[in-house]
């Protein structure tokens, strides 16, 4: 069983589904994610939806229908209709049929869409898990259900530092407009920021990881590290 102390830095991430490479790239040197499972579903994000390219040069959503609540926790969310993973997987199989890795890529994922999903957060977190495997990163995901933090935004993040004994926080770059600094200074919790440039952008756009990895199969780890850059900023 991994140890959730044994790290030195804290990525705490809401579930996304299929996550695009900068979700994974702030993950090449630690080994383990809290996935915050138990903060508010938004539509808007990327927790049901994420893109790849069509066929027409530009890019396509691909989007799980999802049952809405106001308010509801993303562990709650659930799936609206059972067809989805039967349109998604065809619609992936057409996109990436000429990939050079997909083949590779395609037996780590088709269990995953065969089986029956009722929660969008299981989708999430077993969709990262193997995207993860195929990524050959060793990193474990906890839900923050699970080690239920107190309070919100910055508070919640110094009670998982403090859950972990992480002292250092990694966050991504619109973090820093909402981060409490003040706060994270008195913990005596340190910030990096973690930005990444896509070295490979399918058609300018943001795509998921599966494209990477889909064209550049193992070589995927090499691109995201050389397109991640992480800092210490300076607060005035």
């Amino acid at each position: 069983m991994t140890d959730i102390h044994a790290g030195r830095v804290l990525v705490a991430h809401q579930p996304a589904y299929l996550p695009w490479g900068g979700y994974f790239s702030r993950l090449l040197d630690v080994n383990k994610m809290i996935i915050l499972d138990h903060v508010q579903f938004s539509e808007r994000g990327y927790q049901h939806r994420n893109r790849i390219p069509d066929r027409h040069g530009g890019s396509q959503w691909l989007t799980v229908p999802v049952q809405r609540r106001f308010g509801q926790p993303l562990r709650d969310v659930r799936i609206a209709d059972p067809t989805w993973s039967r349109r998604h997987w065809r619609t992936l199989c057409q996109t990436y049929a000429r990939a050079p890795h997909w083949p590779d890529l395609a037996s780590r994922l088709e269990a995953v869409y065969s089986r029956q999903w009722t929660h969008l957060a299981d989708l999430d977190i077993t969709l990262t898990g193997a995207l993860l495997t195929a990524l050959n990163m060793n990193v474990t995901l906890i839900r923050s259900s699970t080690l239920r933090p107190a309070g919100t935004r910055t508070d919640m993040l110094i009670d998982l530092c403090k859950r972990t004994g992480d002292r250092t926080l990694r966050v991504g770059t619109g973090a820093l407009n909402y981060l409490d600094h003040a706060a994270l200074h008195a913990a005596g919790i340190r910030i990096e920021v973690a930005t990444y440039h896509d070295p490979h952008p399918a058609n300018g756009t943001a795509m998921s990881a599966i494209d990477l990895l889909a064209h550049y199969g193992p070589g995927t780890r090499q691109l995201l590290r050389a397109g991640t850059a992480i800092t210490t900023p300076v607060i005035a």
